[in-house]
């Protein structure tokens, strides 16, 4: 690099390009004898500010690519943001002719290019305007900015107006009883010790009762249960959380309280009810995949018949929204077993269907074994378009995405809802325009000041002990976060 200092988005763009290649970055002016060396430099001129990329093989130059800096104009776009587009634009013009690649979401690295319209939007920039500028100065698809354009839309009847007073909870279980293969979230297999367990649910329990204080002057927006695996507790537990929440925040005007069920071999009669009789009225019950040979491999011992006994058992007892998770990508599946996956689940008929796009993170099983996960970027392509057409064929709409590092082939996790049935937490915890108090082991607070349009996070601690013995210590680092 030659006259800035843009690492870590250079590397981020350029692993897009080589996912499976060392990238090494060095100060010294050399050019390799082996592989591709790219030079990266900022000239800044009298006459012109250019963003140039030289790409060699060995030791022999075989593009340059130029970006004019003064041609960009973004309304609204501090200037440090346009160079580094620029930086990356030229990177990205260099090597895509090279890799002979589709990369739709263009030089877009970061996991929530949906925030990018909301602001283009809040400037008044209409959908032509919009799309223009994703396509030119950030090289994303048509069909991946149509997708923005279309889940901004549904978002903003949610998002806006914005209410200073209002926030959300996210409430962290983190139990399961298994742990998969691609997970890497903290959370532990429940086993035969549930002393521990009692003894975290003590604590989140009077973390929530402390928040009351701390939020005095607030109001409870949405309730969102995570984990982990929520059900995977003893009903009289889960329940004990749920009235706490209910009992503490009575006052509070709460629009949505979601519980995800997750795995179908957590379910029952009786938590179902328990659930019901709470004023529970989402859930989420994620069969991740309909076939059993999966299942086996990513650790998931629950089969396909609890699945759909569980759902129809979940039906019974009336709950209003019900949410199904599947992933694409899985070790050994093909576009078929997708394909016969989403028509399982068609036929039940859930309210939501979350299509993740499996992201190799550190501290799961599934990468620290090295596991084949050779399906190819094609094929992960035609799996999401898959789960596109069938979420239309269900009358469901996107109105939530995110994306994650390491995500195979490069691509997005898509959240679809039959109208009217958007899960607000999801949206709210995705475009940041409002406080999400994290409670729960490793579960982090997203503090939103309106005024400065941004997010301060505060994460919780990650060791079970940790958590408990110093509760009150991260109980004052909240309050005095939000006075």
């Amino acid at each position: 690099m030659e006259g800035h200092d843009n690492r870590h988005e250079l590397y981020e763009l350029i692993r897009v390009f080589f996912p499976n290649r060392g990238i090494e970055f060095v100060d010294e002016d050399k050019v390799f004898p082996d592989g591709l060396t790219i030079k990266s430099i900022l000239m800044d001129r009298i006459d012109k500010n250019l963003a140039i990329t030289r790409l060699y093989r060995g030791g022999d130059l075989i593009k340059e690519s130029l970006v004019n800096i003064d041609d960009i104009h973004i309304e609204g776009y501090p200037t440090r943001k346009i160079i580094r587009n620029a930086l990356k634009k030229s990177i990205y013009d260099c090597l895509i002719d090279e890799v002979e690649m589709d990369i739709p979401w263009g030089i877009l690295t970061g996991i929530r290019p949906i925030k990018i319209v909301h602001e283009m939007m809040d400037r008044g920039l209409d959908e032509k305007e919009i799309e223009g500028i994703l396509a030119s100065e950030f090289r994303i698809s048509r069909d991946k900015t149509q997708l923005m354009l279309d889940i901004a839309s549904i978002q903003r009847r949610h998002i806006y107006p914005l209410d200073r007073d209002k926030y959300s909870f996210y409430i962290g279980i983190p139990f399961c009883p298994s742990r998969c293969s691609y997970c890497s979230f903290p959370a532990f297999a429940i086993g035969k010790d549930y002393d521990r367990v009692k003894n975290y649910v003590d604590t989140l329990v009077y973390e929530i009762q402390e928040l009351k204080g701390i939020m005095e002057g607030k109001w409870l927006n949405t309730v969102y249960i995570g984990g982990g695996t929520p059900t995977s507790l003893r009903v009289e537990d889960l329940e004990r959380i749920i009235t706490t929440v209910k009992d503490t925040f009575k006052d509070d005007d709460i629009r949505e309280f979601t519980v995800e069920a997750g795995r179908p071999d957590t379910l029952n009669d009786e938590m179902l009810g328990m659930l019901k009789s709470t004023g529970i009225d989402r859930i989420s019950i994620n069969p991740q995949t309909m076939n059993p040979r999966t299942l086996d491999r990513i650790g998931r011992y629950h089969d396909i018949k609890s699945t759909i006994s569980s759902y129809q058992l979940a039906k019974d007892h009336g709950f209003d929204i019900i949410n199904m998770d599947i992933i694409i990508g899985l070790p050994g599946e093909s576009i078929q077993d997708v394909a016969h996956t989403l028509e399982e689940i068609e036929s039940l008929d859930p309210d939501n269907l979350t299509v993740h796009t499996l992201a190799l993170k550190r501290g799961s099983r599934l990468l620290n074994q090295g596991k084949d996960l050779s399906t190819s970027a094609d094929d992960i392509r035609a799996m999401l378009e898959l789960t596109e057409a069938k979420a239309a064929d269900m009358k469901m709409f996107p109105y939530y995405l995110y994306r994650q590092k390491q995500i195979l082939g490069n691509l997005e996790n898509v959240g679809y809802s039959k109208l009217g049935k958007e899960c607000i937490y999801n949206i709210s915890m995705m475009e940041e325009k409002e406080t999400v108090m994290g409670l729960g082991l490793g579960a982090v607070s997203k503090i939103y000041f309106p005024d400065e349009d941004r997010i301060e996070r505060l994460p919780n601690f990650k060791d079970l002990g940790e958590y408990s013995r110093r509760i009150d210590e991260l109980l004052l680092k909240k309050k005095n976060f939000i006075s």
